[in-house]
């Protein structure tokens, strides 16, 4: 699949959309509406990317938090079922690392679930290391964190 992945406004169409998807198929997996209580926004997150594919279908998303101690946080990251498996997610999630890269950024961390083991796989397969959480991850029972080493 020939796909691009640039930043966009949080607030973009195909982004609301992306994240809306997002959040529906994580509210089916656990059964229960979004629990996260610091939901990234427009104002709190350094950049927010979109991947198109070669027809400009909005395929992805994910966005990056920098945190007050220094790390980076990807958040909101996602991929349409149709678009799995193409490299998509993988071509999100390193362009967001080289963001971080140029920001400073020597930590990235994140948070997925235990009711994701396609996420937990990719972020295995693409040497991020988990960690026992951080912020209020740390210890939930539902979170799978991992962090990764950019320098």
């Amino acid at each position: 699949m020939t796909f691009t992945v640039s930043p966009e406004p949080w607030d973009s169409a195909d982004g609301d959309r992306l994240r809306n998807d997002m959040e529906k198929e994580l509210a089916a997996r656990y059964g229960i509406p979004d629990q996260e209580t610091d939901k990234p926004t427009a104002e709190n997150v350094d950049v927010f990317l979109i991947a198109r594919d070669a027809a400009g279908g909005a395929t992805g998303c994910g966005a990056l938090r920098l945190l007050p101690d220094g790390t980076g946080e990807i958040k909101r990251m996602y991929v349409s079922p149709d678009a799995r498996g193409t490299g998509v997610a993988t071509g999100i999630l390193r362009a967001l690392e080289e963001h971080a890269r140029r920001r400073g950024v020597e930590t990235v961390q994140l948070s997925t679930g235990v009711e994701q083991p396609d996420a937990i796989r990719f972020y295995d397969r693409e040497g991020y290391r988990r960690t026992d959480g951080y912020g209020p991850y740390k210890g939930h029972p539902l979170a799978v964190c991992f962090d990764r080493r950019l320098t």
